[in-house]
Formats: C-alpha cells, structure tokens, sequence
C-alpha cells in the first residue's frame, strides 16, 4: 500500500484560508501524511483553529480549507468556552466500544445541512502533537463524534455520505443550494 507524505513544495499564506463548501474537490480527496511539522504547518494549525472559533464550530480538517493534508483541529475539550484548541496531526482512531449512537451532525463545509449519523460511542485517537510528541486519548462523549467527524474529512467522507433516506429529503434543498454557486 504507498502511503502518501506531504512535503513542503509551494508555501501557502495561512491568512488566505477560509472554509470551503461542498462541493469543493478538494472534500474529497485522500489526505497526505505530514512529513515534517514545519512553521508552515504550525501556521496553518493557528488559522484553522481561527476559523473554526469564528465559525462556531467544534473541529475542522485541512481538507475543509482547502489543503489536503493529515490534519484536523477540535475545541480543547478541558477548556469548553476557551479560545485555542487541539491539533491532530496524522491521526489515526481505533474503536473502544462499538456501540453505536445515533446523533445529529452539522458541517462547517455544509452549512444548513444536518445528518443523523450513527457512530460508535468510544474512540482512541493517537496523533502528533505540534510540538512533534506522540499523543493518546480516549474519549466516550461527543468529542468522540467530532474525532470521527473529523477523521472521516482525512478520507474523502462527507456527513452527506452517510445520510438516510430522510437526511436525504430533509437536506435536499440546502445540498442543491451548496452544488448550484
């Protein structure tokens, strides 16, 4: 299986990044592995931790800004209301409990759009920290959700991907809306 690594190629001026919508190509692509946590990295890190603060939102992958590269973002689940976050670099999750819970999930990528999705109750997740070191959590709350979330933006997977045929009718006119700018 060849694996592939991203390295430092074209620089990318972190302040030009914003949230990309569906249907961008770049959602569906395979992630690259980081190669080396450069300042080029940490930046990118630091705005996407903006962004998603300035959304609202909970967590978002490189993918949804546009670079495919192994990486994603979250609130700091110690620290609800704060501002910083977490950062996953070449995260990998495997299964603790394979209960799997129905809940509703929304996309920074799909605004407007909410999809029941059904997904198991406990997660550990290993990444990189941006100081290079190796981290491990296990988590059995919502932030095991957004973790999958997340991770499934590394793939090329959309909540759209999963959704029932009631998802379907109930999100029509806001995925048309999204595919139609």
């Amino acid at each position: 299986m060849e694996v592939s690594v991203y390295h430092a190629a074209v620089a990318i001026d972190p302040d030009q990044l914003d949230i990309v919508l569906h249907p961008a190509p770049v959602l569906r692509q395979k992630t690259a592995r980081i190669g080396e946590i450069t300042d080029e990295v940490r930046a990118v890190a630091d705005r996407m931790l903006w962004l998603m603060h300035d959304a609202e939102g909970i967590g978002l992958a490189a993918p949804q800004v546009g670079i495919p590269w192994r990486l994603f973002v979250t609130r700091d689940p110690a620290v609800p209301d704060g501002d910083g976050g977490l950062v996953f670099i070449n995260p990998e999750i495997e299964t603790l409990d394979s209960e799997l819970v129905e809940d509703t999930e929304g996309c920074l990528s799909l605004p407007g759009v909410e999809v029941t999705v059904r997904r198991p109750v406990g997660v550990r997740v290993r990444a990189l920290t941006l100081e290079g070191l190796h981290m491990e959590e296990d988590r059995c709350d919502h932030f095991a959700r957004v973790y999958q979330h997340e991770l499934d933006h590394l793939d090329g997977v959309l909540i759209i991907d999963r959704m029932t045929t009631m998802d379907r009718l109930r999100n029509r006119k806001a995925i048309r809306d999204l595919e139609r700018r």
